[in-house]
């Protein structure tokens, strides 16, 4: 009987033993083995002599996970800013289409920046070459964060992370590092590559995008649920005005909105001047306006995290009420680079298209002519439409009807006077205005 249990006891401690090894990593596991991990973009250096351009920078503003605007030298560009673009890696979108991983891309490069002591830009050899949009310089970008450490090379350190795509990242001076880097987050199953939902990114029905995106590609999203952040800044009635800014063009856009009739509370508050929002409603052409607007906004009382839900982000901004240049809005156009079935576009806008909806301040306008509604019947009896001069420019102001301390205001009250006025940009009946929404928005001179 001992040598029997002797016997049973040896049995299981060997296959106690098999199960321990078959658990335990080993080389011969390499799923398990992360030891070989390798930090591929500490493993090139930044050689300050080789025939390659390098500048010293600081940001000047973040884009996104792959694009930076840096103030260089003015030995390097005359305007003292250089829009980079990164060389070799490819991050998701979080500045038109949201994309899966592209906030977490654009925040990571943001992080890495943020902490550093010291940033150099390198091109791939000895000049500063253009990206394929002509107004980009492709660069790599250097960093550290302490003065005793050694510069790391953040497009690789992307793409180890996988947060990119490899853009031609084998055809360059770090290419083989590149491929690596790549292999090495594939292998590791990192972000992009996992296989795995972004925490991030909202996976329904409504499309995530920037105000910029919508404004420039809106009839790509009509009749589309949209979602998109923004501030508020006028609420007139039923409608909002929001506005949020694209530091890529350095303008802001605008968009009106329609809250209908039948929102809580709690959303009207969230939908107060000054705060940051989300916006999750339909875009549509409002064809009385001849205009776009997004409408069929929710909030759920009883859900409030729902995702269709309007969102407070935070309280306190300020409308940028941005100076405006008459002659620029009447004759000007911008051209804008934007996403087109995965491909930068350059598509050209009137300056008074991208300016719609939003706010503005006009000084030193002579009112030449006023024309005042009379209609009995019309809820507009006594606004005014002022038709203004400057600099040998005419610009038509829509005003609502007007009380200065309880007394109408009148065209006694404006005409032959010079003025300067706060409101936002309009279109009414084939042409562009400013929209005047009280007395205190003008300011007689």
């Amino acid at each position: 009987m001992k040598k029997i249990l002797k016997l049973f006891s040896f049995i299981l401690i060997f296959s106690l033993s098999l199960v321990f090894i078959g658990c335990t990593d080993t080389p011969d596991n390499p799923d398990n083995n992360k030891t070989d991990t390798v930090d591929y973009a500490a493993s090139v250096k930044l050689d300050l002599t080789s025939s390659s351009l390098k500048a010293e920078v600081t940001v000047k503003t973040f884009i996104d996970g792959d694009t930076t605007h840096f103030n260089v030298p003015k030995s390097v560009s005359e305007t003292g800013v250089l829009k980079a673009r990164y060389l070799a890696i490819n991050t998701p979108e979080s500045t038109g289409r949201i994309e899966e991983w592209g906030k977490k891309a654009s925040n990571f490069t943001r992080s890495k920046l943020e902490s550093a002591v010291s940033i150099y830009i390198e091109s791939d050899n000895d000049k500063w070459n253009l990206d394929s949009t002509g107004g980009r310089h492709l660069v790599w970008v250097w960093y550290k964060t302490s003065s005793d450490s050694e510069y790391r090379n953040l497009n690789i350190e992307i793409l180890q992370e996988g947060l990119a795509i490899a853009s031609n990242a084998s055809d360059n001076k770090y290419g083989s590092v590149c491929t690596s880097a790549i292999a090495q987050a594939r292998k590791l199953k990192l972000n992009v590559y996992s296989g795995e939902k972004d925490p991030d990114f909202y996976y329904g029905s409504r499309v995530d995008l920037t105000l910029k995106e919508l404004r420039t590609n809106i009839e790509e999203y009509a009749n589309i649920k949209v979602a998109f952040e923004a501030v508020v800044t006028k609420v007139v009635g039923s409608t909002i005005y929001v506005e949020e800014y694209d530091p890529e063009t350095d303008l802001y856009f605008g968009m009106q909105v329609f809250l209908g009739y039948g929102l809580p509370g709690k959303a009207l508050e969230i939908l107060s001047e000054g705060n940051r929002v989300l916006i999750v409603g339909t875009a549509q052409y409002y064809e009385v306006g001849g205009t776009w607007q997004v409408s069929g906004l929710s909030y759920k009382a009883m859900d409030p995290s729902h995702p269709d839900n309007v969102k407070l982000i935070s309280k306190g901004n300020e409308c940028p009420y941005t100076l405006l240049d008459v002659k620029r809005f009447n004759t000007g156009s911008e051209k804008i680079f934007v996403e087109k079935d995965g491909e930068e576009v350059e598509k050209t806008f009137l300056c008074r298209q991208l300016m719609m909806n939003t706010t503005v301040t006009a000084v030193d306008l002579y009112v030449k002519k006023v024309y005042t509604t009379t209609n009995e019947a019309s809820s507009s009896k006594g606004a005014m439409t002022l038709t203004c001069e400057v600099d040998g420019q005419t610009i038509s102001v829509r005003t609502e009807v007007l009380y200065n301390n309880g007394s109408l205001v009148t065209e006694d009250d404006v005409l032959g006077k010079t003025i300067t006025v706060q409101g936002i940009i309009d279109y009414y009946d084939g042409t562009y205005q400013i929209r005047v929404f009280k007395y205190s928005d003008i300011t007689f001179q």
